[in-house]
């Protein structure tokens, strides 16, 4: 929209869609900046000169209604625990760079840098920013050899360095993302990723029955509508600032954030949900519940993610994930006895 008084390239470097609707955008961000301003001002404070930040009723309110960019790195690391493992071994990433380096990993991860953020301005632009994605795929993949290295990591990485500007910060963020707060989701057998797109299923079975049982008539799995949603963590799904914003509280809460964020989207298309005849318009309406109109209005969208899917425990997510976990076994039990 040439009237716009905003660029067609946001503030990460991401290039708008030729369909975004600034309009909207504009009504929101009037609003929001006001909203940015206050937040930053009460951050200020809470941090403080040389304070150390701790984990409290009043942080996590904080982190729920959104950290500045400007202390996202610091308070993510801060939050999610990843600073106490960067102090238990300060010259971690750095011995990990100068060590021994499998050429077979390097060629993999060479080889998805181009594919990572295409519409990006400092991805394809600055050869500077893909050798320093390099740099922290890497590590981590030197680092944990059991997950290595595996597609969808350079999307979360890729994002992590842009917010971070600090190669050695998104490495820990990366590390305490995949082997804490989201486990078995980046191993070659997937299993804590397929044990939770199973439990989204659950989620939707015990809270919308009628959405749960359409999708089951018209025979669309639920990985094919979910696994970019989790693998990516709505990068590439969402807009950025929403994306960031879900980031916020997942350091903070954990991966049962991933399920109030899917469930919200699906709560509010019902009615569009249960109107698709068949399979194929089924698989486009999922995919256009992520350009739901609220979604550009972060600041409403996440106050709406803790309302719309209702209580939703830690608690009852472990008792659905061992649940599903079970059930799969079993499956695979039955299945490895009638091919014997």
């Amino acid at each position: 929209m040439a009237s716009s008084c905003f660029s067609n390239v946001d503030e990460y470097g991401f290039e708008r869609p030729q369909n975004f609707d600034y309009q909207t955008y504009e009504e929101f961000m009037s609003e929001y900046l006001k909203v940015l301003a206050k937040r930053a001002k009460r951050w200020a404070d809470i941090i403080g000169e040389g304070k150390s930040l701790q984990r409290s009723v009043t942080v996590k309110r904080y982190v729920r209604k959104g950290i500045p960019g400007v202390h996202r790195g610091m308070v993510w690391l801060t939050v999610s625990g990843a600073e106490e493992l960067k102090n238990a071994s300060p010259d971690l990433y750095q011995r990990l760079l100068d060590g021994h380096h499998s050429h077979d990993v390097a060629e993999i991860i060479k080889t998805d840098l181009p594919r990572t953020f295409p519409d990006n301005i400092f991805y394809n632009n600055i050869e500077n920013q893909q050798h320093q994605l390099y740099n922290v795929l890497l590590a981590f993949a030197h680092q944990n050899k059991r997950v290595g290295y595996c597609q969808g990591l350079n999307y979360i990485a890729g994002l992590l360095l842009l917010v971070t500007k600090s190669e050695e910060t998104a490495f820990w963020l990366l590390k305490i993302l995949i082997e804490k707060i989201l486990p078995e989701y980046y191993t070659p057998t997937m299993d804590g990723l397929l044990t939770d797109i199973d439990v989204l299923s659950e989620l939707v079975r015990i809270k919308m029955p009628d959405v749960h049982q359409h999708v089951t008539n018209l025979g669309l799995p639920w990985a094919v509508i979910t696994t970019k949603w989790f693998i990516c963590l709505f990068a590439e799904v969402l807009p950025i600032e929403t994306t960031l914003r879900i980031w916020d509280c997942l350091f903070y809460e954990g991966s049962k954030i991933i399920f109030r964020v899917a469930l919200t989207l699906i709560k509010r298309n019902r009615e569009n949900l249960l109107s698709c005849q068949d399979f194929t318009a089924l698989a486009e309406c999922f995919k256009e519940i992520t350009k739901d109109s609220i979604v550009i209005r972060c600041h409403d969208f996440m106050q709406s993610i803790f309302k719309v899917p209702g209580s939703l425990s830690a608690n009852t997510i472990e008792k659905l994930r061992t649940k599903v976990a079970q059930q799969r076994a079993e499956e695979k039990q039955t299945k490895t006895v009638r091919a014997g």
